[in-house]
């Protein structure tokens, strides 16, 4: 990918010039190449193959994969501000698709995939030649993995899987999903999460059924639930060891947080700017609404919320950058920045007046996008509780 000279000056001590040149070349990308056609993969609800070749011919698909692995193996600071920019682009469809194709459903294969794992999926999905989906959640398992219900039962080389699988974000178009099922039955003193696998089910395997999900956020991302009904494959679809999918799902949780974090960011920015331009264009009472004190001192309260949270989210991915079981700096990341995106969104509708609320409203697409990402990747509530548990055990 060709960099450029940095826009403006570094604007965290985690970033070097080199980020901020990189910075300007995906922002540039990114403006040119899907920001035009954004909003009608919005009301299409999908994304055209044509957006996954260009994003991986920019090199943009698996920054954060090793080398070895069909990546670029580019630190992670490299990631945020290409996941930042994501955000920055205000249509959460979007960067809800590419941040879980790139930061979810192919580092599980990137991570424990078998070299033919790797090749078969994983080279072609961060070229962009095929798309992946995560299917984890389930109508009675949402953040409680210890009631996942969806089986696979072994049948000579082959698994057989049977269960359902509901908000699939990309499933209605990924080509294939990274799934978790049960690959034993709990016995005496084991522990439900002891017989949980990951395998990649392809999206043509008879039994396979994709049904569209009326999601009223991401709608780019094709939301969609999967029913899996006596699907055969082989068990060499199996990534990493059998029965270890729990710790495989805890450890990249801390990269979904943290790219939830980081998104949030980018929407919180891009929706306080839009906002600030409308409120210098807007004539009131012999002034604009950017020259109220009171409209002022509200902009400004949500614009230093905005750097400090940004703060958090960066020292969380240095901190994931040493150890990938940072969960309560990942936790605290998700939670902060998503809460204040929600938060950034409802004032600036507010802020826009009666015209926040028409239906095309850029502002009220983004109040439904950060509403919906407080619940992703793990709500709120359940990041309050990792932080109240991990946080004061690592405290001592």
């Amino acid at each position: 990918m060709t960099t450029q000279a940095a826009p403006s000056p570094v604007r965290s001590p985690y970033l070097t010039p080199e980020h901020e040149a990189f910075r300007h070349s995906v922002r540039t990308f990114l403006q040119q190449r899907i920001a035009p056609h954004a909003a009608e993969w919005e009301r299409g609800r999908t994304m055209p193959r044509s957006a996954w070749r260009a994003l991986g011919a920019e090199g943009l698909l698996g920054l954060n994969h090793p080398v070895s692995a069909g990546g670029s193996g580019k630190d992670i600071f490299h990631s945020v501000v290409f996941l930042e920019e994501l955000g920055r682009l205000g249509f959460g469809g979007v960067r809800f698709a590419v941040a879980l194709h790139s930061y979810m459903g192919t580092s599980y294969l990137a991570a424990d995939g078998s070299a033919e794992l790797r090749e078969r999926f994983l080279r072609p999905a961060v070229a962009g030649e095929l798309v992946a989906a995560l299917a984890i959640t389930e109508p009675q398992a949402g953040s409680d993995l210890a009631r996942l219900a969806s089986t696979a039962r072994e049948e000579g080389d082959d698994l057989v899987v049977d269960g359902e699988k509901r908000f699939v974000v990309n499933g209605g178009f990924a080509d294939f999903f990274v799934t978790a099922v049960r690959t034993g039955s709990p016995t005496a003193g084991r522990s439900a999460h002891q017989d949980m696998s990951l395998l990649v089910v392809e999206r043509d395997r008879a039994g396979v059924s994709v049904r569209p999900n009326d999601c009223a956020a991401w709608r780019a991302s094709a939301v969609a639930d999967v029913g899996l009904r006596g699907v055969r494959v082989p068990r060499t679809h199996l990534i990493g060891r059998r029965n270890s999918g729990f710790i495989q799902i805890m450890k990249n949780m801390q990269l979904e947080r943290l790219a939830a974090g980081i998104t949030a960011v980018g929407a919180a920015e891009e929706c306080l700017e839009a906002t600030w331009r409308h409120l210098k264009g807007r004539a009131a009472f012999e002034s604009t609404l950017s020259g109220k004190q009171a409209v002022r001192h509200r902009m400004a309260d949500l614009l230093t919320e905005l750097e400090a949270t940004r703060q958090l989210v960066h020292h969380a991915a240095w901190s994931y950058a040493r150890d990938p079981l940072s969960i309560t700096a990942c936790s605290m990341a998700k939670l902060k920045a998503t809460e204040l995106s929600r938060t950034v969104a409802e004032e600036c509708q507010r802020l826009y007046g009666a015209e926040g609320f028409r239906e095309d409203a850029a502002v009220a697409r983004a109040v439904q996008d950060a509403r919906a990402a407080t619940v992703a990747a793990g709500a709120s509530e359940v990041m309050r509780d990792i932080i109240a548990q991990a946080g004061y055990d690592e405290r001592g």
